[in-house]
């Protein structure tokens, strides 16, 4: 039986997760990063991306909007602005949020924030990834 950790999930408006599990991955702005019992103390920025949760063998996965990882001491701490289970995503809300980057990007006038377009285009994405994922 592999050895669990404990791993906690906030974003601003509830505890997504709280659990003991064998295993995460997330996506850190130096890349991905699996998480065991005993890792190494770490505090790393997360980028836009999916974290995947090993628990009883099993994976599940959730889309996660940017955020921060601390692990210490067999303890996981996930700060995140935003995280969706697949089944939690509107994924036509999704599409329209892509689509509006994308013509927000195509336009590129100066008075468009496009670093804003950027992110909203990454989240969008994002979560119609993990929403197809799931099937």
């Amino acid at each position: 039986m592999a050895s669990k950790f404990h791993l906690e999930i906030v974003t601003p408006d509830r505890v997504f997760y709280d659990d003991e599990v064998e295993m995460a991955v997330v996506r850190t702005t130096e890349g991905d990063v699996g998480i065991l019992d005993e890792h190494i103390s770490m505090v790393s920025p997360l980028k836009i991306g999916k974290i995947k949760i090993k628990k009883e063998g099993s994976f599940k996965e959730a889309a996660i909007a940017g955020g921060f990882v601390k692990v210490i001491q067999g303890e996981t701490t996930i700060i995140a602005d935003a995280a969706e289970w697949p089944e939690e995503i509107d994924v036509q809300r999704a599409e329209e949020a892509k689509e509006r980057a994308e013509k927000r990007l195509e336009v590129g006038k100066e008075d468009i924030d496009t670093a804003r377009a950027e992110i909203a285009l990454r989240k969008a994405v994002n979560r119609i990834e993990i929403y197809k994922g799931k099937k």
